[in-house]
């Protein structure tokens, strides 16, 4: 496992979610450098000027610049965010195909200008897409990480702040499995200011039913936002700003983001959203959460969803 050298991260897609994340990533000055590359130059070089205009309120001095593929070379971090964007009643899962192919090019390039650091995927449908970036760059599976659930758990948790009245930071509890429609909440290890979730259900008469009602609208969140205003994009920046900087400060945090699995939950040879251990390395270690029988029921269907999709493109041995 390569642990990454430098600040250096190079940014594949200047779209609605590539540029939230730069934008977030310049305001908090985790990086010395950011390259940005874009097939639209014209539109690249606006956002390159933008960005490097509001530097001088940043933390730090983060360096932007128009990238080329030669930036890889010494990147800590390849963040892909290029590829077909979702349309208005159109799931992740509907886009693989159009992506797969972009992803392969992209990574051909990457790979080929000696990068040895590590991905990290956004593209949908992610788990997916992140499975297809390991396999072209034949990279260690710890160098390749998606986004996974980490804006479906942050949805999440803000839904359960606004009913408990109490601050997100405070509440620990995580979204699983496929990055779309089979995911699922682990209500079991759920905590709310250190007191179990699982404890009100059982006191509270339809509270059950509330928690589900959560979960659902934090399900079915990007369909509502994408019909709104055409793309989710600060959310996901802002996560993903988050793993650069777990990544960049070695901070040994866990993060729910699509990992992949080796034994853990039962599965092997997948990508899938579950809380792993993030530093310097990428994914130190994949953290397998106890799950209820219902849970592992649900996890089980949401990853028998992501293989089928996945031995379309990669058969099994």
């Amino acid at each position: 496992m390569r642990t990454a050298v430098g600040n250096k991260v190079v940014l594949i897609g200047a779209g609605d979610v590539g540029v939230a994340y730069a934008y977030a990533l310049v305001n908090q000055g985790t990086v010395d450098h950011l390259a940005i590359i874009d097939i639209d130059e014209k539109k690249l070089r606006g956002n390159v000027m933008d960005l490097n205009h509001g530097v001088v309120w940043s933390s730090s001095r983060t360096r932007v610049t128009e990238g080329t593929y030669e930036d890889c070379r010494e990147a800590a971090i390849v963040v892909i965010c290029a590829g077909a964007a979702q349309k208005p009643g159109e799931t992740r899962l509907q886009l693989v195909d159009k992506n797969m192919r972009i992803m392969k090019s992209i990574v051909d390039e990457v790979m080929g200008h000696g990068f040895d650091g590590i991905f990290l995927v956004a593209t949908n449908p992610v788990d997916i897409l992140t499975y297809a970036v390991w396999r072209y760059s034949g990279l260690d599976h710890h160098q390749v990480i998606g986004s996974g659930t980490v804006l479906d758990s942050a949805r999440y948790r803000f839904m359960l702040g606004e009913l408990f009245h109490t601050s997100p930071t405070s509440i620990h509890a995580y979204i699983v499995g496929e990055h779309g429609d089979t995911e699922l909440p682990v209500v079991s290890t759920a905590t709310i200011a250190g007191v179990p979730l699982s404890a009100s259900a059982e006191k509270e008469e339809g509270f059950s039913e509330r928690i589900e009602k959560i979960f659902e609208e934090t399900r079915d969140a990007a369909y509502e936002i994408i019909d709104a205003k055409g793309s989710t994009s600060y959310g996901i920046g802002m996560g993903l700003a988050r793993i650069t900087k777990a990544i960049i400060q070695n901070q040994d945090v866990a993060l729910p983001v699509s990992a992949y699995l080796d034994g853990e939950y039962g599965q092997k040879d997948l990508y899938i959203g579950t809380p792993a251990i993030i530093n310097r390395a990428g994914i130190a270690r994949t953290v397998e959460l106890k799950l209820n029988e219902h849970e592992a029921e649900r996890f089980a269907h949401s990853a028998d969803t992501l293989r089928a999709i996945k031995e379309e493109f990669f058969p099994a041995d």
